[in-house]
């Protein structure tokens, strides 16, 4: 009963993080079930199939609100698909042994990025045209893949590629990809059943997942408004990072001089991130808000005395008339 208390624990933080950066559920339940000794295979199968409510939760949502765009959804999920389906069934074949350190190293690599990129300020760039599917082709096989044998990386490796690209509103990129991980998290589960059967699912893992996600979603619909995106993904991107490093410097059998050098170069990369993160969002919201002032007074009535105009005074109005005559 605890362990399965500490699981919905682990949805409703991965559900948290999600619904605050639009991305990170996978990376951070597979991290945190990872840390808990839960097998690689396992832990990803167990999180794809909790997923599949998740995500068609989300889906369903975004399509009433008006935020999918299905032409890039179609054109994204079935590569996703095609592309977690052959990475569950990789991950499924590897030995528990080598597939810790697989899983790992990628995660590792995503959390990394996550530090990376909310260091920065976060920009987007607008443009015109579509995008084509012979450039949604080859990133949906690719998050697919990355997202099945990490156990996430979906949203990720997805949705900045989309941002960045600058052709579609970032409320369609985040609404198109959330729908179409629908498909990538049944193909992972397939994969998953075909190559490690029923057994492979830990359902009471699966349920404690799912339930946690679901109370936490209304609260992260809260959390988004009052906590910086910025800082969220600064934090948990340190978390991932310093939780898979124990995993990766393990396998590497790092001696005892090593391991506390490591550990203290990551600690420093990521109080850096914070630092900048936090320089980062403060120079957003001064432009924010000089921008605000400057469209306030641009949309202020003028003084009185520049729109004052000449009145004729009254005496002067018999001499006009008789003028006119």
């Amino acid at each position: 009963m605890r362990k399965l208390l500490i699981l919905a624990l682990v949805g409703l933080a991965a559900q948290l993080v999600d619904g605050a950066l639009g991305m990170a559920y996978g990376l951070t339940s597979s991290t945190l079930l990872l840390f808990v000794g839960v097998a690689p295979a396992a832990a990803s199968a167990s999180v794809h199939l909790a997923e599949i409510g998740t995500t068609l939760a989300a889906g369903v949502a975004h399509w009433r609100f008006g935020n999918v765009d299905w032409r890039v959804v179609t054109r994204i999920a079935v590569p996703g698909a095609l592309g977690a389906f052959a990475g569950a069934t990789f991950l499924s074949a590897i030995s528990t042994e080598s597939a810790a350190p697989w899983m790992s190293g990628i995660l590792f690599v995503l959390g990394a990025y996550l530090l990376i990129r909310f260091a920065r300020p976060l920009r987007t760039r607008t443009g015109a045209g579509g995008l084509r599917g012979r450039f949604l082709g080859p990133l949906g096989l690719v998050a697919g893949f990355v997202d099945a044998t990490g156990g996430g990386g979906w949203g990720p490796v997805a949705t900045p590629a989309l941002l960045v690209s600058g052709r579609l509103a970032p409320r369609k990129v985040i609404g198109s990809v959330d729908t179409a991980e629908f498909m990538v998290a049944a193909a992972a589960s397939i994969g998953f059943l075909i190559g490690l059967g029923s057994e492979g699912f830990l359902l009471p893992t699966v349920a404690a997942l799912l339930i946690g996600g679901l109370i936490a979603a209304p609260i992260a619909a809260w959390l988004v408004r009052i906590v910086p995106a910025q800082l969220l993904g600064a934090a948990i991107g340190g978390v991932i990072v310093l939780t898979n490093a124990r995993t990766l410097l393990r396998a590497g059998d790092a001696g005892p001089v090593l391991t506390p050098a490591v550990y203290a170069l990551l600690a420093a990369g990521w109080l850096l991130a914070l630092v900048l993160a936090v320089r980062a969002l403060r120079r957003t919201r001064r432009a924010r808000a000089t921008a605000d002032t400057a469209l306030a007074e641009a949309d202020a009535p003028a003084p009185a005395a520049e729109v004052a105009v000449a009145v004729v005074p009254a005496e002067a109005e018999p001499r006009l008339a008789g003028v006119d005559r």
